[in-house]
């Protein structure tokens, strides 16, 4: 389960109903606080199930003993049946063996392993495994839960030997909600990846003509994720292009009329398309881009348009109007204090991830979102925005107790429940993955009139961009570039010649099949009359404070030992510094204005 997993969790009725299904979980809110019938309903219901889960608990130790014979053939089986293959048929197959798993759990024990039979078939359509794994912890009876796990380990147990293969050893990194440095591998974090074997076989798409692959081993830490070339490339070749996932504007901008929220355009004086209400202020260079963000992000966290399409919303929209006022008023005024574009990336992508679950219920699907998902990854529908931002890496996010209470009241209030899934563990594992990740974009050579912060230099927040972020006008998360290593003698270069935030990643020198792609996350120009010395310290602080690690790329690893030659070289000159000598009195004798001499 990740930060970036934001469905929730409602019961009605002993049936589980996730998240994504977010029209459900608003019905049975608005039912649930304005129909007595169905209060009186949810009240015996809910008793029902405690009686039951109670019986299940007291009957945990007989059901706990599975024949390991009897797993392997229930494996097996499960393994030759043909799963559905359009969304919709995967939808209805989902609800049925749910359906099928919690009816068998009434049973009694021996009904246990065909009941954890039926969970797993539904674990291999559901687009976010790990989500599901934690919720069946959750809700299922132990023993039940435990039958299900051993399931999802021996089939992950069955495929590792093939995936470690693609993979390597030990390059598992952690999901938001765990702990621990990115390095680390969790048994939670392997059964979570039971349905993602294969993952990178589909992402990148391969009309990027790169892919993600294991890079060298490193001492004391685990290999990390590189990207690739797929083909060669002449200096100046546009490797690939790139839309961010989520992007924001410098807070200096944002709301000021010259530049698009969602594309980054320039804007012209007068030509600004303004939302009817958006308290971030936010402006956009076309109705396309104003529509395209408030689908996306916009209007749940700064909006008041129904969140719901009007085949769902059945007026709800209009009955949380009030509640989102007094939600989005201290919620915006703590945005825009604490200017920080890594937590306004990461309510946006929570934002998103709604936005992509809720259209899942549509038959007209937003062109735009659906776009979206299939060129990321060559899987279609297969994986979603948070499969991909799951996999990457972070550092630990700087968030307040204050700020996820927020979050949660505003999207609460536009969708009751949701607000469920925004806990402190999660938004602080999201929010360093922003700050990890996140590229600047410069337009042409940048600008030059970005205020000056005043916090302290290890405090900054910093970008990705070989120009500096001192000369970005805002950031993005672009999930195929963030493979990208940094290098103080890169082979690619980001640009955005279009004046928009989709990036153009530029070879700058040949590449040939199979090198690995590297940019520059920190300015690595030596001006002019600059030491090498002292350039190569600068760029390697601003990384050991952005990014937490220690640069030993080619080019640090050739300037240090020629530095370290030069050393040597001044210690065989036969002097230990100056031996040059005056007479005794002489380093007494007073002068002007002084008691004592030098010595």
């Amino acid at each position: 389960m990740s930060s970036a997993r934001t469905s929730t969790i409602f019961t009605v009725a002993a049936v589980t109903v996730l998240g994504g299904l977010v029209a459900y979980a608003v019905y049975f809110d608005y039912k649930r606080r304005n129909d007595i019938e169905f209060r009186k309903k949810l009240r015996k219901e809910k008793k029902k199930v405690t009686k039951q889960t109670q019986q299940a608990q007291a009957q945990a130790e007989a059901a706990s003993a599975v024949n390991p014979a009897e797993l392997k053939a229930t494996i097996l089986k499960i393994q030759a049946e043909e799963l559905p293959a359009t969304p919709d048929e995967k939808e209805s197959y989902f609800i049925m063996q749910v359906q099928v798993g919690e009816q068998l759990a009434q049973q009694g024990p021996a009904f246990y392993l065909p009941a954890a039979a039926a969970f797993f078939r539904a674990l291999r359509v559901y687009p976010s495994p790990v989500e599901y794994i934690m919720m069946l912890q959750q809700t299922l009876p132990a023993p039940i839960f435990k039958i299900f796990m051993e399931l999802v380990n021996a089939e992950v147990s069955g495929a590792s030997s093939s995936e470690k293969q693609h993979e390597g050893p030990g390059d598992e990194e952690t999901s938001p909600t765990r702990t621990g440095p990115p390095s680390e591998t969790s048994s939670q974090e392997l059964s979570g990846d039971a349905c993602a074997i294969g993952y990178y076989d589909h992402f990148p798409p391969k009309r990027m003509n790169v892919s993600v692959q294991l890079g060298p081993p490193q001492a004391n830490q685990a290999a990390k994720k590189i990207l690739v070339a797929e083909k060669d490339f002449m200096p100046g070749d546009v490797i690939y292009t790139e839309h961010p996932v989520v992007s924001a504007l410098d807070d200096d901008l944002e709301g000021k009329g010259t530049h698009c929220s969602y594309c980054f355009r320039a804007i012209e004086e007068g030509t600004a398309v303004k939302p009817e209400h958006d308290t971030l202020g936010s402006v956009y260079c076309s109705e396309e881009c104003k529509n395209d963000a408030e689908l996306a992000w916009q209007n749940i966290l700064f909006g008041l348009d129904p969140v719901l399409p009007p085949e769902l919303d059945n007026g709800m929209g209009a009955l949380t109007v009030e509640q989102r006022k007094k939600a989005q008023a201290p919620w915006t005024e703590y945005i825009t204090k604490k200017s920080k574009q890594a937590n306004l990336l990461a309510a946006r992508f929570v934002a998103k991830q709604i936005a992509h679950e809720t259209v899942k219920l549509l038959s007209n699907k937003p062109k735009a979102l659906m776009e979206e998902l299939e060129n990321m990854s060559d899987g279609k529908e297969k994986y979603n925005i948070g499969d991909h931002v799951e996999r990457l890496r972070f550092v630990e996010g700087h968030i307040t107790n204050e700020e996820v209470k927020l979050l949660g009241a505003v999207l609460g209030s536009a969708l009751p429940g949701v607000e469920q899934s925004v806990t402190e563990e999660r938004h602080a594992a999201l929010v360093g993955k922003m700050e990890y990740n996140a590229i600047g974009v410069v337009i042409g050579e940048g600008r030059d009139d970005r205020p000056v912060k005043s916090e302290r230099p290890e405090e900054l927040e910093r970008t990705r961009t070989p120009h500096g972020t001192v000369r970005q006008v805002g950031s993005g998360i672009y999930v195929v570039t963030s493979y990208a290593a940094h290098s103080c003698d890169p082979n690619t270069k980001p640009v955005f010649p279009n004046g928009t935030n989709e990036l153009h990643l530029i070879a700058t020198r040949p590449i040939q099949k199979g090198d690995e792609l590297t940019m520059a996350w920190v300015d690595v120009s030596t001006p002019e009359g600059e030491d090498a010395g002292i350039a190569r310290r600068r760029r390697r602080i601003e990384l050991a404070r952005g990014w937490r690690f220690k640069c030993e790329c080619a080019k640090c690893v050739q300037e240090t030992i020629a530095e370290m030659e030069r050393e040597k070289e001044d210690a065989d000159l036969g002097v230990s510094g100056d031996e040059s000598k005056v007479e005794s009195f002489v380093r007494h004798e007073k002068h002007p204005g002084e008691v004592m001499g030098p010595d």
